[in-house]
């Protein structure tokens, strides 16, 4: 059920190839790797999916979609993935890194409050961003390594699971 679903919602690959801001990048578009559902490519694309959210920088979407085509990973999964990190989320999350990071780095935590000047960014943030991009490495390798790992297993223990299920029907008849 959940597979036919996303199949009509995922645009077809050569379709894409078609559009003037994707013709850079050729033909690997077309790549059915890039589309298909199967285990490797969509637990990848979590894992690296998690590990992209945390990177700093306004650039997720971009750099999932280069991350996907370079690693021949799904697309779709790793797009969603990143979606994972939205303004509603953000601000827990780079402060979880934040606080990883002083962990880490055996650093003070310094509580501060955000203006938006430029006497601020050299004295407010400028103590703050050691432990926050430490946190934020630290971050990303430890979801991504989590993500994918564990939904690894729980797509293999599914697997088993329906191949259990299965296995009585089939020598009852």
């Amino acid at each position: 059920m959940p597979r036919e679903f996303l199949k009509k919602l995922v645009p077809h690959p050569h379709a894409l190839t078609n559009r003037w801001y994707l013709r850079l990048f050729g033909t690997r578009l077309a790549d059915p790797r890039l589309w298909s559902l199967h285990r490797r490519a969509v637990t990848g694309a979590f894992g690296a999916g998690l590990a992209i959210c945390f990177v700093p920088l306004p650039i997720h979407t971009p750099l999932a979609a280069v991350v996907a085509i370079g690693w021949r990973l799904n697309i779709p999964a790793i797009i969603a993935t990143v979606y994972i990190n939205n303004p509603f989320t953000m601000v827990p999350m780079y402060y979880a890194a934040y606080r990883l990071g002083a962990l880490i780095l055996h650093a003070p935590v310094r509580h501060f409050g955000f203006q938006l000047s430029w006497d601020w960014l050299q004295h407010g943030l400028g103590p703050a961003w050691k432990p926050f991009l430490v946190g934020c490495l630290a971050s990303s390798v430890i979801s991504g390594l989590a993500g994918w790992l564990g939904l690894e297993m729980l797509w293999r223990w599914h697997v088993l699971s329906r191949r259990r299920a299965r296995r009585p029907a089939a020598t009852a008849g």
